[in-house]
């Protein structure tokens, strides 16, 4: 309550200190911001973050990060400033809603929000349930059985995080994991798995951020980078550490020894109404919850392809490379609800005013996400007209010709700080990618320097309490958004210590013209990452069952 208090009247103080600021000296209303592609442009994320971490109340920390974004892209003219926050085509957060990339976005989130009422109504996740308590006996089961439907959902890490939340949270529930570790393994099974994953969303978006006129194959590049994309490997590997040999660290800890004696929140905020889920239908079975998750899953490939051209004749890599997430995840989504319709009212376990009562349902559980979506992509546009990418794009571009034996470990570095600042790793290496390549236009070298800005933007992201995936795991979960962040965190940095000393080595190889082994920088930092886990195991005590 102290830490509300205190981030109500920073806010308040602020707002008084800029209106008092602006009547004093009027700002000129000028077209070009005064902190344009400066380390200021940095300033409202950071702002929100910090916020964010100290109150513990995501929504207003956004808020506060928009206006300062707002007024320092408006030179502090308020009247500038409103119709920036809202109207600018750039950044404002009208443009943002009206988008249709978003838009589709919202639309899968209610769809996906839809189906998985009519499946509690249904029965399906009960039944599912039922049946994991016989064949999954474990906390460890539980948790691995998270993890490999995590992986095999591969195609996109929203269609990820929701489907797999709402599959196995009634599995973990049941063997008492905690909501925040729950939202960490849909988490750090999302875009890594993406990242590596040539048939995925992310792997079109790597393959459309290769300059076309450089002459490069940009699906080709992404198949090579694979081996050398650090984070992605660590961050799977650890999961399966931390949960065969039940350790836990920071603040996830805590969690866990609270969910094994009951308590699966910690915190009292309930994000989510939970109340209309596990409804019993005894008529249900295990195949009412699979296959509606089959069809979605083949149905929102098909409708990524789909929009690709597959169906006019394009080859399937090429058609997935071209593909519009967006809208495919909207077309698999609404097939599959429509099947799902007729399925349960066939196999006779929903009524037709279910359904109907299902539509709101659907959509209000997914109000919490939606919010937070909009305040996160507005703040993204503000920071987007403030020049930070461009900033950071200069710092990157300037200093890359000192450390070229290095610049996978900078790159990294970089992009793990601009997917964090950000919340997009599309946006990080969109921007950083074409850099590499003027360093490096061909070569090993090349390779390892994407992979490494790869997977510093995926770091980022899962550290950012901004993201898109981080916001999606909380919801996948019904978890918090705060506490997930702040039991990820530790995790994540841990693997980016790991991912910065392998790193080093490709650097270290390089230098001594050793490029050709560089591939042992992986087992070396997967070694060193088993050897660090198991002396804080000793440090901080195993967890008890």
């Amino acid at each position: 309550m102290k830490s509300k208090k205190l981030g109500m009247i920073i806010l308040i103080l602020c707002i008084l200190g800029l209106v008092a600021y602006n009547i004093a000296c009027p700002g000129t209303g000028a077209d070009d911001s005064m902190v344009y592609a400066t380390i200021w442009s940095l300033l409202p994320p950071i702002i929100a973050i910090i916020l964010a971490l100290i109150t513990k109340e995501v929504y207003s920390s956004l808020f506060v990060g928009i206006i300062t974004g707002a007024l320092l892209y408006s030179n502090f003219n308020l009247e500038k400033m409103m119709n920036s926050m809202l109207f600018n085509e750039d950044g404002g957060m009208v443009y943002k809603l009206a988008d249709s990339w978003n838009v589709g976005i919202l639309i899968f989130l209610v769809l996906l929000g839809i189906l998985v009422a009519m499946m509690n109504k249904a029965g399906g996740s009960s039944a599912f349930g039922r049946w994991a308590s016989k064949h999954i006996k474990t906390r460890v089961g539980a948790q691995l059985a998270t993890m490999a439907l995590g992986v095999l959902i591969f195609v996109d890490d929203y269609f990820n995080c929701l489907t797999v939340g709402s599959v196995m949270r009634p599995v973990t529930d049941r063997h008492k994991v905690s909501r925040a570790k729950l939202a960490y393994l849909i988490d750090a099974t999302a875009a890594p798995i993406c990242i590596i994953a040539p048939i995925s969303s992310w792997a079109a978006a790597v393959t459309s951020s290769v300059p076309e006129e450089l002459g490069i194959n940009g699906f080709t590049v992404f198949l090579q980078t694979i081996p050398y994309n650090l984070y992605a490997f660590l961050t799977l590997s650890m999961i399966i550490i931390l949960t065969v040999f039940k350790m836990d660290f920071g603040p996830m800890k805590k969690h866990e020894i609270n969910a094994i004696a009951g308590d699966l929140f910690t915190t009292k905020d309930r994000a989510y109404d939970e109340s209309n889920e596990d409804a019993g239908n005894k008529k249900a079975r295990v195949a009412d919850l699979i296959i509606p998750v089959a069809v979605l899953i083949f149905t929102c490939i098909m409708g990524m392809v789909y929009t690709g051209g597959f169906f006019d004749g394009v080859d399937f890599i090429t058609a997935f490379g071209d593909a519009d997430a967006s809208v495919g995840l909207v077309i698999g989504g609404f097939i599959t609800l429509l099947f799902t319709f007729i399925y349960y009212m066939l196999r006779d376990v929903l009524t037709f005013n279910e359904f109907a009562d299902c539509i709101p349902e659907g959509f209000k559980a997914m109000v919490a996400p939606i919010l937070i979506l909009t305040l996160a992509w507005t703040l993204s546009g503000m920071t987007g007209l403030l020049g930070a990418k461009v900033y950071v794009g200069e710092l990157v571009a300037g200093s890359a010709s000192g450390f070229q034996g290095f610049l996978p470990m900078v790159v990294f570095m970089i992009a793990a700080f601009l997917a964090f600042a950000t919340g997009t790793s599309w946006g990080t290496f969109g921007i950083l990618i074409p850099i590499v390549l003027g360093v490096f236009p061909s070569g090993q070298m090349m390779v390892i320097s994407i992979a490494s800005c790869l997977a510093g933007a995926v770091c980022g992201d899962h550290c950012s309490p901004i993201s898109d995936t981080t916001i999606m795991a909380s919801a996948g979960a019904h978890c918090n958004h705060v506490n997930h962040v702040s039991t990820q965190l530790p995790y994540a940095l841990f693997c980016a210590v790991m991912c910065m000393i392998g790193y080093g080595i490709v650097g270290v190889c390089n230098l001594v013209g050793a490029l050709s082994i560089s591939w042992i920088a992986l087992p070396i930092t997967i070694v060193l990452m088993v050897i660090v886990l198991f002396f804080l195991r000793g440090k901080v005590g195993k967890e008890a069952e």
